[in-house]
């Protein structure tokens, strides 16, 4: 291959990895150990130049993709020869710990959420004992819902694309909150809408038609690790072929949404005054 064209497969790579964590490429710059202004001359259009291996390297450990990769010399990601996929237990239904690890560890690039019912970060605490069944004591629901915000550490930069169908469902009692009182659907929303003004826009919620788009519940840390959500184990994935092709799939999800997330609190509001009115 010639040098321009190792550059240019050089650049689109590099610009995948900034969309994928944080996508700020003063942030990206800076965890390499390069100047904003160094970064912008190595992604212009007309550069036909390659980093210092030193740079390179910093590059791959930090996103955790091979130097080839990086160069176009091979079409796999991952950096080292290593099971790429394999499975967590999450026998406790909530896995705090592991959650909690998982979401330090991309602590500073983006994670897209795709959840099974509502988002850990927006339950409230009867949601949480509801699911849990009358098993759980108080004192153990209390101490769940408290950890669901590792998801809110300082810092993070989440996007939640959330089935409507679910939602309407929580207004209307249907499955999966049949059996839920109307007045903790109620309040359930409401936590909603506090949270979702509150957080934004470093939490940005979408809603897509479930009717239309199907998807599997996943969760995207960064460039690191892809975790789908199977029960009582989490398949995790960390082969990046796969994580930036789920993320493709993430952006279609955002892309046919119905509501976008700054229309979510305002639709949230009119669905309360339906529930007031029956």
């Amino acid at each position: 291959m010639t040098k321009q064209l190792i550059s240019r497969i050089f650049q689109k790579r590099v610009l995948s990895l900034i969309q994928a964590s944080s996508g700020s490429r003063s942030q990206f710059a800076a965890e390499i150990g390069i100047d904003r202004s160094a970064l912008s001359q190595l992604l212009a259009e007309e550069a036909v130049r390659l980093p210092r291996a030193d740079t390179l390297i910093r590059i791959a450990q930090r996103h955790n993709v091979s130097v080839d990769w990086l160069l176009g010399l091979t079409e796999a990601a991952s950096a080292m020869s290593v099971r790429t996929t394999e499975l967590a237990d999450n026998p406790e239904y909530y896995n705090i710990p592991l959650l909690t690890r998982w979401h330090a560890e991309a602590r500073g690039t983006k994670i897209r959420y795709v959840p099974y019912h509502l988002p850990d970060i927006l339950r409230l605490p009867e949601v949480v004992a509801w699911e849990l069944g009358p098993e759980h004591d108080d004192e153990a629901i209390a101490a769940i819902a408290r950890s669901l915000d590792y998801s809110r550490e300082p810092g993070t930069d989440m996007e939640i694309c959330l089935s409507i169908q679910v939602v309407t469902g929580l207004v209307e009692g249907t499955f999966p909150w049949d059996g839920l009182p109307v007045s903790t659907r109620r309040a359930q929303l409401e936590h909603m809408i506090e949270h979702v003004e509150a957080l934004y826009p470093s939490l940005r919620v979408f809603l897509f038609d479930g009717r239309r788009h199907h998807t599997v519940p996943y969760t995207i840390f960064g460039t690191q690790r892809m975790a789908i959500y199977a029960g009582s184990q989490y398949i995790v994935v960390n082969d990046q072929v796969t994580i930036l092709q789920m993320q493709r799939h993430f952006d279609d999800l955002i892309r046919h949404s119905v509501k976008q997330s700054h229309d979510v609190a305002c639709w949230l509001r009119q669905l309360v005054l339906t529930m007031e009115n029956h």
